[in-house]
């Protein structure tokens, strides 16, 4: 089959959110970021096996992305909406039970007249200019929307990737302006907040990509291996050129392994001739152009072509793809293409 297996180990995942889970403390409640498909992985079964250790408020994007969710976990886990209530939601966030975080005014009115008494909380901007009431418009409306019951208040950091960046303990102390004394569970960490520690814990945390042992959690466990099988191979002879453009001219006898996945894929174009791919702990150079199903790759110092060869897997995890490529380790995992075979292993209780 030229379909490669897309392995993700959802006791990994588990075990990442278990271990996040312990640095908050025993009032802290750990939630589960699953937007954009579990950031490529499968919302469904990642969000299954989290539920059944024990997580019971998940987040999405979008109102879309919840009401698929609320299909596969069934009533009781609280599904809330990062992007609020938009026009024409209504009737979804409703069947769906889904509890948007509201944005704006316009969005409070919104909700508030459509489904009055529904669930939904209220994200707050602290300074990263993206999503959230600004602080004038919160103090404005902040007594109605508190009579209101609202189910979260939350904030984004915009650095906590970097501990040292003194933007975030100015968010942190923003978020407790506006948030203190209001009696409401509240949230600001995602996975970097996680680690920066009690102070930025809240009530709240949402860990997301973390939980498939990415940065900034070095210390998790790789939850993904992608291997790509080997269609074709052929002898190459000094001076013969492979690939789109002649990207790359042999300089010597070099056997070479056409293997079956491209930028269709999600392997970007400027992974060519720099990434590694690995036939168990052997290292084996891709050489010349990504194209969009199709990959060549050196295996002249193996002693047999192999089947398949891995991309992601023990040896390179997504974020050491990524340094390749010039990106980060989401861009790779929230990339990774539709034609992949994906295999689940464990995330039982």
């Amino acid at each position: 089959m030229a379909s490669a297996t897309l392995e993700i180990d959802l006791d990994a995942v588990v075990a990442n959110w278990r271990a996040l889970d312990r640095m908050s403390g025993p009032g802290v409640e750990t939630g589960a970021v699953v937007k954009a498909d579990a950031y490529g992985l499968g919302a469904g079964p990642v969000a299954l096996a989290l539920a059944r250790t024990g997580a019971r408020r998940f987040f999405v994007a979008q109102a879309e992305e919840g009401a698929v969710l609320r299909k596969t976990l069934g009533p009781g886990p609280e599904i809330s909406v990062f992007s609020g209530h938009m026009a024409g939601d209504a009737a979804m966030i409703a069947q769906a039970e889904l509890t948007p975080m509201l944005n704006s005014v316009e969005q409070l009115t919104r909700h508030f007249e459509a489904l009055p008494g529904h669930s939904f909380g209220v994200q707050l901007d602290t300074g990263m200019n993206r999503l959230g009431m600004e602080a004038a418009e919160w103090e404005a409306v902040a007594g109605i929307v508190l009579a209101a019951g609202p189910a979260l208040l939350m904030s984004h950091l915009a650095c906590s990737d970097d501990p040292a960046d003194p933007m975030n303990p100015e968010q942190l102390h923003e978020f407790i302006r506006l948030t203190e004394d209001t009696g409401v569970p509240r949230s600001l960490s995602a996975t970097g907040g996680i680690l920066l520690g009690p102070d930025y814990h809240f009530e709240v945390t949402r860990p997301g990509i973390g939980l498939h042992g990415c940065a900034p959690y070095q210390a998790g466990q790789q939850a993904v291996r992608l291997s790509l099988p080997v269609v074709q191979w052929r002898d190459v002879a000094a001076g013969e050129r492979v690939g789109y453009a002649n990207g790359f001219v042999a300089d010597q006898p070099t056997r070479i392994a056409t293997v079956a996945a491209g930028y269709a894929d999600g392997l970007a174009r400027t992974l060519s001739g720099r990434a590694t791919l690995w036939d168990g702990d052997t290292p084996c150079p891709l050489v010349g152009r990504v194209s969009m199903d199709l990959i060549t790759v050196d295996v002249s110092h193996l002693p047999d072509v192999p089947d398949a060869l891995d991309i992601l897997g023990p040896m390179q995890g997504a974020d050491d793809l990524a340094a390749v490529g010039g990106t980060i380790g989401y861009e790779i995992l929230t990339s990774l293409g539709a034609r992949y075979a994906r295999r689940y292993y464990g995330g039982q209780p």
